[in-house]
């Protein structure tokens, strides 16, 4: 080992150990460098040549290289802006303008060399005006691009696409033919603008103009505490969207369609498991049965309803979260869920049958000392030999069955009470049970697909108002809810009472910290009840909205309730499994969702604890 601190006396001693060293240049510098073609030039197996921009169309309305970066051609792009003097330039344009105001009055020119000159005389008056009314000042601007691959013909190809990409925003290129030595130099961060190329692509732009050459516009999304989604299709950055950043987005809402095996269902597990690192609390609606393994692999809770499970739910609970701190009216509150619930089974009713229901439904809780007072919801008990007032459990609360004998003791009702029968006797009576779940957990998956296609909705219904009153419990909590086939609640198989239940979680959850997922793969019933009047509502209250591969006949449904462009309902249609376009905001972003194989593992249930 060299000790550095013995000096080297001599000038050849210093050259000799220098001579032997090796230095960071040395660790950045290539194998080799072919220059032997006028065409391009070969660095260590990889093919470069630069375009070079030596024109622009006069006026710009857009971004100039917004198109070229949001490809994924393999490019790199100089920009080189150099600053003259304002003084100077002033001076020389009253100069130029004064001759050709001269030029102008001598009438033995041709035609066209009057135009030329009119045109030029105009130009020099514009700039000059904005330089000294504007403050403006001008500016030399400089364009290099320089496209490399490792295979010639794959070169070609993306010099040919970036040349037509180029034109079709008025740009004109010119290859770099025996100068793609000085024109990659000038394009590696040495900040060296080589002058055997600047000569040729040097042209003056107002400081006003300067904005069209602004570089950092990729259509990416990257919010600082987001979570990772997935890759830009276009130019593979990054997404990551921090859905509950309520100073960017409205609300922390998201809709995802998509048909079967469009990726959808895989998409939102990704966004449970993400969210679940977080710590925030999420309640998810399954009837599918599609979210068991994951629950179990991220020691969720799974309640199930339906024939052969042991666990209950009751309609009927009013719990302490169903109305908020403060607030009163918990009767009021759990008989407008309950007026949506019945009409699930008894199908749209008219006002007086309403009433009539509503009555009953009143009559049932007073039969249980309880009323619109909300103290009698309180009960005292003895603890320890201390009185003590809490609020009623599931056990002091009516069920199915009493409001089935109090339906049976008038005429009027006679019919509902029919209709209840299967609740009560028959192959639902699972649905007349006092309460026996606890939820302390922070991810809970309702299953409620024993149920079965006919009676699913019933199940759903439940376990939203359940999820509902636990999401209002604390407005400091983070939490989310997704309620997949969403239809189900909101399309022509619904009623506007449940409908409406569903847009109000929509459109007031943001308060309370939390985020609402719609998810569906029938966009035809989500917009079917009501004109589509809820399928839109939720739709305008979701700030993210994902589209996976739809059909034709959904994407045109869609655009009656989005603002997609032609050119994006033509890739929504096109894009593959995995593949979506989203709306994030304002922004509207081809992504290509991707996971770990780890992730994918315990999304699949095949993690085996490794």
């Amino acid at each position: 080992m060299l000790n550095t601190k013995n000096k080297i006396n001599t000038k050849k001693e210093n050259i000799e150990f220098y001579e032997g060293a090796f230095t960071d240049i040395d660790y950045i510098s290539p194998s080799y460098i072919n220059l032997n073609n006028p065409k391009y030039i070969e660095i260590d197996n990889t093919y470069y040549s630069t375009l070079l921009i030596v024109n622009y169309y006069k006026e710009q309305t857009d971004l100039l290289l917004k198109a070229l970066i949001d490809t994924n051609i393999n490019m790199n792009i100089s920009i080189f802006y150099e600053k003259k003097d304002s003084y100077k330039i002033i001076r020389d344009l009253t100069y130029h303008i004064g001759n050709i105001g001269v030029d102008l009055q001598i009438t033995n020119q041709n035609r066209q060399d009057i135009d030329i000159a009119a045109f030029t005389y105009n130009d020099a008056k514009y700039i000059r005006r904005e330089m000294q009314v504007n403050n403006e000042e001008l500016y030399f601007l400089y364009i290099y691009l320089n496209i490399y691959s490792n295979d010639l013909k794959e070169l070609e190809y993306l010099l040919n696409k970036v040349e037509g990409i180029a034109q079709s925003k008025g740009m004109q290129t010119r290859r770099a033919y025996f100068r793609q030595e000085q024109a990659y130099l000038s394009c590696i961060p040495t900040m060296d603008n080589n002058a055997d190329v600047k000569e040729v692509t040097k042209r003056n732009v107002l400081t006003s103009g300067l904005i069209a050459t602004y570089p950092f516009i990729s259509s990416s999304i990257f919010d600082e505490n987001g979570i990772f989604i997935g890759t830009n299709i276009y130019n593979n950055s990054l997404v990551f969207i921090d859905r509950y950043n309520t100073e960017k987005y409205k609300n922390a809402n998201i809709c995802i369609f998509g048909t079967s095996g469009a990726g959808k269902s895989y998409y939102t597990k990704l966004l449970i498991l993400r969210n679940r690192l977080l710590g925030i609390e999420q309640y998810i609606v399954d009837p599918d049965r599609e979210y068991t393994n994951l629950c179990e692999e991220l020691g969720g809770t799974l309640l199930q309803i339906g024939p052969t499970s042991n666990t209950f739910l009751n309609i009927f609970d009013i719990r302490k979260e169903s109305v908020e701190e403060n607030d009163s009216g918990y009767l009021a509150t759990k008989i407008g869920e309950l007026i949506g619930f019945f009409n699930l089974i008894f199908g749209e009713l008219d006002e007086e049958e309403k009433a009539i229901l509503e009555e009953k439904i009143i009559e049932c809780y007073k039969e249980k000392n309880i009323t619109f007072d909300d103290n009698s919801l309180y009960k005292e008990i003895i603890e320890n030999n201390i009185p003590k007032v809490i609020f009623k459990t599931s056990e002091d609360m009516p069920i199915l069955e009493d409001l089935y004998n109090i339906l049976d003791k008038d005429i009027r009702t006679k019919k509902l009470k029919i209709k209840l029968i299967p609740f009560i006797k028959g192959s639902l009576k699972f649905f007349n049970n006092k309460t026996n779940i606890k939820i302390d957990n922070k991810l809970i998956v309702a299953d409620v697909y024993e149920l079965g296609e006919e009676n699913l909705k019933y199940g759903m219904y439940i376990f939203t108002i359940l999820f509902w009153d636990k999401i209002k419990l604390n407005r400091n909590e983070k939490k989310a809810i997704y309620l997949d086939e969403i239809w189900r609640l909101i399309g022509v198989t619904s009623n506007k009472y449940v409908a409406s239940f569903i847009y109000k979680i929509f459109k007031t959850i943001r308060k309370y910290g939390g985020s609402a997922v719609a998810i569906t793969q029938d966009i035809s019933d989500l917009f079917s009840l009501e004109n589509g009047t809820y399928g839109k509502s939720i739709l305008n209250n979701s700030s993210i909205k994902t589209f996976f591969s739809l059909e034709e006949e959904n994407i045109k449904i869609l655009s009656e309730y989005t603002n997609l462009s032609e050119k994006e309902k033509i890739e929504i249609k096109s894009l593959k499994r995995g593949e979506s376009l989203m709306f994030v905001g304002d922004d509207h972003i081809l992504t290509k969702i991707e996971s770990d194989e780890f992730e994918r593992k315990i999304i699949s249930g095949n993690n085996n604890g490794n």
